[in-house]
């Protein structure tokens, strides 16, 4: 059942190039989950379209199943390098390898790594007080283990 999932989904995705798979489940008792997202976002119409391309293909005679189709929740961690080129700009909390958590804006993504950007309050290098500084970190991907997007509203 899986290869027939994977084929409608790879065939309905090709029909909107800006969407792209970021998992695929089939649970026990069939239940089939794709979440998906996309480089605009993902509309409603758009889970429906993938929905019915693969519902309507598969033989409910044939395997009792059930679907959902989503998207990837704003909450979710980024789990791929085009996740991260959407969110350009946005502010991201990075946990790395090493245990540090990181908060700052995206400034650049790569197919390597990403950069972020955030301002820091330190000691003044001379006297007392602190000093407002710019920090810049270039992360690869294999060393965060988590990044989100940091929702603010205005």
């Amino acid at each position: 059942m899986i290869e027939k999932v994977t084929t409608l989904l790879n065939e309905a995705l090709s029909d909107n190039p800006s969407l792209f798979l970021i998992d695929l489940e089939i649970i026990s008792d069939n239940r089939i989950v794709v979440t998906l997202d996309g480089d605009e976002g993902v509309r409603v119409e758009d889970c429906i379209a993938v929905s019915r391309a693969i519902e309507h293909n598969l033989d409910r005679e044939e395997e009792d199943f059930s679907l959902e189709v989503m998207s990837a929740g704003v909450s979710e961690p980024l789990t791929m390098p085009r996740q991260y080129k959407k969110n350009l700009d946005r502010t991201l909390k990075i946990k790395t390898v090493k245990g540090e958590t990181i908060e700052g804006q995206l400034t650049n993504v790569s197919e390597e790594k990403i950069t972020l950007e955030w301002k820091a309050r330190e000691p003044k290098p001379v006297g007392k007080g602190k000093v407002t500084v710019k920090k810049k970190a270039e992360l690869p991907y294999n060393e965060i283990v988590e990044a989100k997007v940091m929702v603010t509203f205005n």
